[in-house]
């Protein structure tokens, strides 16, 4: 059994985990992240699917729609300044029938309530001149929605924890702490 004196550890290295040991780096002292595994993001960070969410779907004004929309304009900035692979393409949420629309209508109100940007309603021809082969009565387009790439997205996080300092440990489970 190894000892070892650091101020901060991270167990995981998968997106949460090595962002959270870029952030620390940052401004602790010594940061060291263990990972169970020979690569970070084995777990759910590889199995996620890669969505940048606007912030449409939670309650207004909960904590949960506040870090969503804070978290995807810095997702997006983060992957700006490292040339992490991404795509704030948007996407068209349809009602395909008129008792649909209600809906469609609460969710911009949600969206617009937690501060998503550029949220639009689009009756059929608006839906179809965006997705022709998508039958619908009407659409809310969402242009702050995307992609990432979440494996690229990990290891500019680990370029960024290690230049601060952390140490990022690979293949080493963690069994037990103590203090």
């Amino acid at each position: 059994m190894a000892e070892a004196d650091f101020d901060v550890a991270v167990i995981g290295g998968g997106v949460v985990g090595l962002a959270a040991a870029a952030s620390l780096a940052k401004r602790s002292g010594s940061v060291v992240l263990f990972e169970r595994h020979d690569e970070f993001g084995r777990e759910t960070s590889s199995r996620n699917s890669e969505v940048v969410h606007a912030g449409i779907y939670y309650e207004a004004g909960s904590l949960k729609a506040r870090l969503c929309v804070e978290g995807r304009r810095m997702l997006y900035e983060l992957c700006d300044e490292d040339g992490v692979p991404h795509n704030k393409c948007g996407k068209v949420i349809v009602a395909v029938s008129g008792a649909e629309e209600a809906e469609l209508e609460r969710l911009r109100s949600v969206g617009a309530a937690n501060g998503v940007e550029g949220l639009r309603m689009l009756d059929a021809a608006g839906v179809r001149e965006l997705e022709p082969r998508v039958a619908a009565v009407a659409g809310l387009l969402s242009p702050e929605s995307g992609i990432v790439s979440a494996h690229d997205l990990m290891d500019a996080l680990a370029r960024r924890a290690e230049a601060r300092g952390a140490d990022l440990l690979r293949g080493a489970e963690v069994l037990g702490l103590s203090s």
